[in-house]
């Protein structure tokens, strides 16, 4: 039996320019650098964030609501 891929989407906003990406999560998918395409500025995850989902996302990474590291 097959099961359903789990994912949940997240909106990256840039603080730059406030551009707007939509992404498909999925467990396991983690993304340290981002570059905007409206501006070009490039993203990286906070300190203490384990990546651009968790920084700069509308949605964490699964693997932030788990505890567990990207």
């Amino acid at each position: 039996m097959n099961t359903p891929t789990q994912y949940r989407l997240s909106t990256i906003t840039c603080p730059n320019c406030q551009s707007q990406e939509v992404f498909k999560l999925s467990p396991g998918n983690s993304q340290q650098f981002y570059r905007c395409p409206s501006c070009s500025n490039i993203l990286k995850a906070k300190s203490g964030d384990c990546c651009i989902f968790c920084s700069f996302g509308s949605e964490d990474c699964f693997s932030s609501e788990q505890n567990l590291a990207c």
